[in-house]
């Protein structure tokens, strides 16, 4: 996996390079499992279970970032380069993409309209980076 696209974004300003630790690497996938776990409950609201699944698959593609030694303060990067920190095909960050577009009606125009199938779209997508990111291993030493 080459990472040049990577630092293409340092160059234009929408990644910076920081090195990750393995306490932030690990904290990271924490809460994301935490909160995936959460959002298979079937007794939160459809609202709650997005929310929680969404800021789940935040969590992990960030970490799969920090792992490789980046950080961004827009989520949605964090997701569109899935394909260059994990390999993981587009449509998977499509789906996040179409999830953070949702995510962002609700926050800033206070209407959520989630359907199970998206719902359900969201949570595979968030198990397949979560399998991902974990296969990574330890947070590389500083080089």
């Amino acid at each position: 996996m080459t990472l040049r696209e990577l630092d293409n974004l340092v160059r234009i300003g929408k990644l910076k390079k920081e090195p990750g630790t393995q306490f932030e690497f690990d904290g990271l996938i924490h809460s994301g499992r935490m909160r995936l776990n959460d959002a298979q409950n079937d007794s939160n609201s459809i609202e709650g279970r997005f929310d929680l699944a969404y800021n789940a698959a935040h969590a992990f593609c960030l970490s799969a970032l920090r792992w490789h030694g980046y950080r961004s303060d827009n989520r949605y990067i964090v997701f569109q380069v899935l394909p260059h920190t994990l390999g993981l095909d587009s449509a998977v960050w499509r789906v996040l993409a179409k999830c953070h577009d949702q995510r962002n009606i609700a926050e800033y125009q206070g209407h959520l309209e989630v359907d199970e199938q998206l719902l359900k779209d969201l949570m595979t997508c968030a198990e397949e980076v979560y399998s991902a990111v974990t296969a990574l291993g330890s947070v590389p030493a500083e080089s």
